[in-house]
């Protein structure tokens, strides 16, 4: 069994971007990202984001890294 190939995600293009849960959960499988969470240092990188479902409105918070796990999302609506 091959691994699967690395997701290549730049920081900077996450906004808007859009995301389905890989193993939905309470009818939310399509995701927006609606917001870049700055870092308090300005000289650091963008660490968190906030997702939105778009079934439910509902908003999580994560690590932005978090999104190259394939076994929980997929880049796009599919």
């Amino acid at each position: 069994m091959s691994a699967s190939p690395a997701v290549h995600i730049d920081p900077k293009k996450l906004l808007h971007s859009k995301w389905t849960a890989a193993v939905p959960r309470n009818k939310e499988k399509h995701f927006i990202v609606t917001k870049l969470i700055e870092p308090e240092l300005p000289a650091t990188q963008i660490a968190l984001i906030e997702l939105e479902a778009v079934h439910s409105r509902r908003v999580l918070s994560l690590p932005w890294r978090e999104l190259k796990d394939r076994q929980h999302w997929l880049q796009g609506w599919v």
